[in-house]
């Protein structure tokens, strides 16, 4: 299984905004490589602050986001940007190499909420806490999403290692005009953005819109064997039932070894058993008679993030769990699009309350983090300018700006009620949604080991909700894995 960032695919495409859509759309397809330019970049200024941005950015809007960078605080600083390669896992790869080689540009570089803290916890990049003054580093902690600055920190000392650029938080997606036709209406669509349902409720109103519209079933999401139902759709699952692959919040990044594995248990299995439920076509020995069959298409199985959004938009599915990407498209997309009045979103629901959850921190909605953070190299020898660039990536109005230009979502929860964001068509208007999924965000468990863990949780959630397997088998079997991977 080859890694790919929290959406499934390329990082820069992931919220493309209405005004740069369609000049994304057609470089969406460019695998722009990094590997011409690890070993030395000839084109690169020895005067300039390189930063390590995504392809697509780069070619749509690169003059316009050097300019927003000079308008924030970096006048007078050359900055110069190197595209790395799209696919997500690759530029980790690419990274990894480049840093070990003690390549001294890019000077910054970013990267995946989803393997940052691999690279911090393998002491491969600087330690912020160390050059930033004291100024800046109470602004990151007073004035971001906390969950997501947490991907940036090391989980031993707390010292801060990444500067978050923007979040990936995901929504319960729906189509406004199927629920219309159920007899649901404009105030419902307003309750339904900002008040969480419980799965229960949820299947109900879900189960009645598909009963009296053209839709073919209820719920379009991910479910493959790969890492985003490891990080993401199952993590937020469980997450919502109070359960946890490492006895809570406070133990997702290690130590390993030294952490409870916390999977065979109820909360775990009372999830399995309600996603069986929802693709099962009767109910049998492995449902939950508190849910109805059929809301989900047994496909998801074997489906990512394309494969929902585009169920969504050709009418068979009524609701999709999707990252904001998926807003943008269906909405601004370049064909067959979905009128924005017909378009709503509500948080993920939730199985129990936090006061509920077994687990530490668990409980209620739960929206599976993703996006992208900014490091330094620490073989930089532009280090001061660096810092320059990287205090203006902290701005509001860089933030806002990326927001307007390229639909990268704000780092900062205060932003998500200014003007200028709810202005931003059309996601702004979605911001009260997307707050409260960033409130209630879900870092994954990234350590060393995780990679071999998430491939080991996507397989045996998968049989289990395909019918392959019982709830608890998987999660006994899903057990013994984590705790000898744990040991390894």
């Amino acid at each position: 299984m080859s890694e790919k960032s929290s959406q499934g695919k390329d990082s820069t495409t992931s919220s493309v905004s209405r005004r740069t859509f369609v000049k994304a759309a057609g470089v969406s397809g460019a695998a722009v490589g990094l590997s011409g330019c690890i070993y030395g970049d000839s084109s690169s200024s020895a005067d300039a602050v390189v930063v390590g941005v995504g392809p697509n950015m780069e070619e749509a809007i690169g003059d316009e986001f050097i300019q927003l960078l000079e308008d924030s605080g970096a006048d007078g600083i050359e900055i110069e940007l190197q595209p790395g390669h799209e696919d997500t896992g690759t530029r980790r790869s690419d990274y990894t190499n480049l840093l070990q080689a003690e390549e001294v540009q890019p000077d910054l570089l970013m990267m995946d909420s989803g393997w940052v803290n691999i690279f911090i916890q393998r002491d491969h990049i600087a330690n912020l806490s160390d050059e930033l003054d004291d100024e800046d580093l109470s602004l990151v902690e007073d004035e971001y999403f906390e969950s997501f600055t947490a991907m940036g920190r090391d989980p031993d000392s707390d010292d801060l290692y990444g500067i978050p650029i923007f979040p990936d938080y995901p929504t319960m997606q729906y189509r406004k005009d199927y629920a219309r036709n159920a007899g649901f209406t404009d105030d419902d669509f307003d309750e339904w953005a900002t008040e969480p349902m419980t799965w229960q409720e949820w299947a109900d109103v879900t189960q009645e819109i598909v009963e009296n519209s053209d839709a073919e079933y209820g719920l379009a999401t991910q479910w493959d064997i790969y890492e985003g139902t490891a990080c993401c759709t199952w993590n937020e699952v469980m997450s919502s039932f109070g359960g946890a692959y490492f006895g809570g919040f406070d133990n997702l990044f290690g130590p390993v070894g030294d952490r409870p594995v916390t999977v065979d248990e109820p909360e775990f299995i009372e999830g399995l058993r309600m996603m069986r439920t929802f693709v099962a076509e009767e109910h049998g020995e492995h449902t939950h008679e508190d849910y109805p069959t059929g809301i989900a298409t047994p496909s998801i199985t074997s489906w990512q993030e394309e494969n929902a959004r585009e169920a969504i938009l050709s009418g068979e599915a009524a609701m999709q769990r999707n990252w904001p990407y998926a807003i943008n498209q269906n909405i601004d997309g370049d064909k067959d699009t979905i009128p924005v009045e017909d378009y709503g979103a509500m948080p993920i629901p939730y199985g129990v309350t936090e006061d509920e959850a077994a687990q530490p921190g668990t409980g209620g909605t739960t929206a599976a983090l993703g996006g992208w953070l900014t490091v330094l190299n620490p073989n930089s020898e532009n280090k001061a300018d660096a810092i320059e660039v990287l205090r203006a990536m902290m701005v509001d109005e860089f933030n806002l700006g990326m927001f307007d230009l390229w639909g990268w979502v704000p780092p900062k929860p205060h932003l998500f009620d200014t003007e200028e964001a709810e202005q931003v068509e059309p996601m702004g208007r979605y911001m009260d949604t997307l707050r409260v999924a960033g409130e209630n965000a879900m870092p994954r468990p990234v350590t060393t080991v995780w990679p071999d863990q998430s491939q080991s949780i996507a397989e045996e959630v998968n049989r289990a909700v395909a019918g392959e397997k019982s709830p608890e088998d998987a999660a006994a079997d899903l057990q013994n894995s984590l705790e000898a991977i744990e040991q390894q």
